[in-house]
């Protein structure tokens, strides 16, 4: 069941697209909303359930939280994914 629920959490696209996005940078809720062209809202519901999942983390300086990829995950989805072409 835990299997099946990671899984599931990396097959909406929207968090994908935050992943991908995590994937060059450490960002802020701003600037990923403004990488995707949605509203912090909506990134800020989508980091919460990656972060409660462990696959990113976050680190507070004032009042602005910074996220961050948890490497490992996304890249050896990519792998696979890459080697599967």
């Amino acid at each position: 069941n835990k299997m099946a629920d990671f899984f599931s959490i990396l097959g909406d696209t929207t968090r994908v697209k935050i992943l991908d996005a995590l994937d060059k940078n450490e960002l802020c809720v701003c600037d990923i909303a403004n990488v995707l062209g949605m509203s912090k809202s909506s990134i800020s519901h989508q980091l919460g359930t990656l972060r409660r999942s462990g696959i990113v983390k976050c680190r507070k300086v004032g009042k602005e939280v910074f996220y961050t990829l948890v490497k490992e995950v996304f890249e050896v989805a990519i792998e696979h994914i890459e080697h599967k072409r």
